[in-house]
This record gives structure tokens, sequence and C-alpha cells, in this order.
């Protein structure tokens, strides 16, 4: 539903239809992280300008933060 480049183009985050955000390598496109816990579809994804946090917002009305600069699960 949704993909955003990190600031330094090295990740790409996208929000789904799954309720889940995923980070991936934006070389290799192999998944780094799936972030879980929104009640609804995942709508929108943004990185912070130093790509060190991560917002996602969901059809359910919230809005989440990740610690986008893991790549631990």
């Amino acid at each position: 539903m949704a993909a955003v480049f990190s600031p330094n183009c090295n990740r790409i985050a996208t929000g789904s239809y799954d309720r889940t955000t995923k980070l991936w390598d934006a070389q290799t496109g192999k998944d780094q992280r799936t972030l879980a816990g929104h009640g609804g579809q995942a709508i929108r994804v943004a990185f912070r300008p130093d790509g060190k946090c991560l917002a996602s917002a969901s059809a359910d009305g919230t809005v989440r933060f990740w610690d986008a600069g893991s790549t631990r699960r």
C-alpha cells in the first residue's frame, strides 16, 4: 500500500494490507525486518531525516514509531 526509500537510499520501508511494515535492503531486495502491531492495513510509511526512526500509519487510525536503525527482527 505504501513504499519509501530511506534518506540514504540503502533501505526501503513498505506498508502492507497484512497490517505489517517491512524494511528491505534496497540493493539485494531481501527482507530485513517485519514490524507488526497495527490493527488495520499499514497505509503510509515515512523515515525521519536521519533514517533512524520509521513511522507507519494504519487504516485503524494509529501511528507507530519504530527503531529503523537496527536490522534485528
